[in-house]
């Protein structure tokens, strides 16, 4: 129950983009096709919850075991940037189709700041492992819905008459701000998920 639990809260409740604000620049660059932002979704969910995995094993038995835990940001950073090269350089001789697929996303998601927020949360909220590895693959997952959702939304904006002063980054602004507000719908769903199974 604790794993639905974390898997609707960080879908819905707790989106990474639209509540968090974390991972706003491939969410506004990165939203134009519907297509684009798949392959943006697939990507992140792969490395997020490969870096959350190997950042949270960094923690627990180099940090903590040395006693170095204000080198976390900075060691998380190093960790999920040469994550990020490695497994470039391995799809690329493995797999050739997906890293072709993946193109330019896996470089973009060196600095996507969304990747590194989810190592830290899980650290935050003393996440065990298999609790560390359901909240990054539903926090990817809650923003490939956000991402796609904003994408099918920009795509039917570009087949309106939108009045000239709201053109371009200002109608998109305010898409991302009504879709923040219509994520806020499923605030308290959390709250009476725990009392219905009283967690």
């Amino acid at each position: 129950m604790e794993y639905l639990l974390i898997f609707i809260s960080a879908i819905f409740v707790n989106n990474i983009v639209l509540s968090q604000f974390l991972g706003i620049c491939p969410f506004l660059g990165v939203s134009k096709k519907i297509e684009t932002s798949l392959g943006m979704s697939a990507a992140v969910a792969f490395v997020l919850t490969l870096a959350t995995v190997v950042t949270w094993l960094v923690q627990k038995f180099v940090l903590e075991a040395f006693g170095l835990e204000y080198l976390q940001t900075i060691a998380f950073i190093l960790v999920i940037a040469s994550l990020v090269q490695m497994v470039e350089i391995v799809l690329k001789k493995v797999s050739p189709t997906l890293y072709q697929a993946l193109g330019i996303f896996l470089p973009l998601i060196t600095t996507n700041c969304a990747v590194l927020g989810v190592a830290i949360l899980v650290i935050q909220k003393d996440y065990n492992l298999a609790e560390s590895i359901a909240y990054a693959f539903s926090t990817a997952l809650g923003f490939g819905l956000a991402l796609t959702v904003f994408a099918g939304m920009r795509e039917q904006l570009e087949m309106v008459n939108i009045p000239k002063g709201m053109r371009g980054m200002a109608i998109v602004l305010v898409t991302a701000g009504l879709l923040s507000l219509a994520f806020m719908g499923f605030s308290g769903v959390d709250g009476g998920l725990k009392a219905l199974f009283g967690l």
